[in-house]
């Protein structure tokens, strides 16, 4: 694959997208490429080493218009900032979204990435006298509430014929769960990412199982409805989405370059963050929203009501907008 994009091409598909939306009047306006949108700035929610060092690294950083980047480290941070109008753009699980369908949020989901799902991870002490899910019966076992871990833990635990009330559950984030499982204080832990990876290099932990077969690996970017409102910013958001759609493509073959880009913002040693690579479950992309998109995440919804953590139903469907279909089902280069 290669690992540029030629400028008369990056034209070519920006005016095709144009010429694909024709048919809905303002929308084929808002992003044609001769819009200015030097005035433009977007806020846009972002993971340590993830999005900004990604276009920077895939070449995709020199935009027309301006981004403010805002490191927000969890799904529900950016649901808040953009129901908030504090955020234009943000990115995270299925999760988040579930509880904004259930609070009436302002907010927006309109297109997915297919992201790794060894990393989402369920893991024992390596001194544990743990081998199966089902040996988690009294143990002390963490997790982080309404993320990916809680969910595909409650479905891991329901597949061995138990539940949350037969462990001894221990909601932390992240960097506190990581703390914990140092000590001891944990004998198993539902984890995600870098200290999922920390957790087994550094102390030896042990996958008991991934996400794969309990997550859809549907990844939602989220949208402030404000911004899809205004014809500037929406012009802004589609060149955005185009260009982390070429830069999640050109990853899979260019993860050296993304590693060090990642290391340098994370200080995730290069090494690990390949290796986390090379264990992927599938490559990397993005993509515009489907039915089967939206049925997964109805499915998320349901779970996640039937175990107890919704007080009430949740339809995801109004959630998802398909306005940016034509730009994404675009080549990415």
């Amino acid at each position: 694959m290669k690992s540029d994009f030629l400028p008369d091409r990056r034209r070519l598909l920006q005016t095709a997208a144009a010429l694909a939306a024709t048919g809905s009047g303002s929308w084929a306006q808002a992003i044609a490429p001769s819009r200015d949108l030097s005035g433009v700035t977007l806020r846009v929610g972002t993971y340590k080493g993830l999005w900004r060092p990604l276009l920077t690294a895939s070449g995709q950083a020199g935009t027309p218009y301006k981004i403010d980047w805002r490191e927000l480290n969890n799904g529900v941070l950016h649901i808040e900032a953009i129901n908030g109008d504090a955020l234009d753009l943000g990115s995270g699980s299925e999760i988040p979204p579930v509880f904004a369908a259930r609070q009436k949020s302002s907010v927006k989901l309109v297109a997915v990435t297919h992201e790794d799902l060894n990393n989402q991870a369920t893991l024992a002490r390596k001194d544990a006298p743990i081998r199966s899910i089902a040996d988690f019966k009294g143990k002390r076992v963490g997790y982080v509430r309404a993320t990916t871990s809680h969910y595909y833990l409650a479905k891991q635990l329901a597949e061995a014929g138990l539940t949350f009330n037969d462990i001894q559950a221990v909601s932390l984030t992240p960097s506190d769960g990581l703390s914990a499982f140092a000590r001891g204080d944990l004998d198993a832990w539902a984890i995600y990412g870098y200290n999922g990876q920390l957790a087994r290099t550094q102390y030896g932990a042990r996958v008991i199982k991934t996400g794969v077969g309990y997550l859809s690996g549907n990844f939602p970017i989220y949208a402030n409805p404000r911004a899809l409102d205004d014809q500037l910013r929406r012009a802004a958001l589609a060149d955005l989405l185009q260009r982390l759609q070429r830069s999640f493509a050109w990853i899979n073959g260019n993860f050296l370059a993304y590693a060090r880009a990642q290391s340098a913002e994370t200080r995730v040693p290069v090494g690990d963050i390949v290796e986390l690579f090379n264990r992927r479950s599938g490559d990397y992309s993005l993509g515009p929203v489907s039915d089967a998109v939206v049925r997964s995440h109805q499915d998320v919804a349901d779970t996640f009501l039937k175990i107890g953590v919704l007080d009430g139903p949740a339809d995801v469907k109004p959630l998802w907008d398909r306005s940016f279909e034509s730009v994404l089902r675009l080549p990415a280069a």
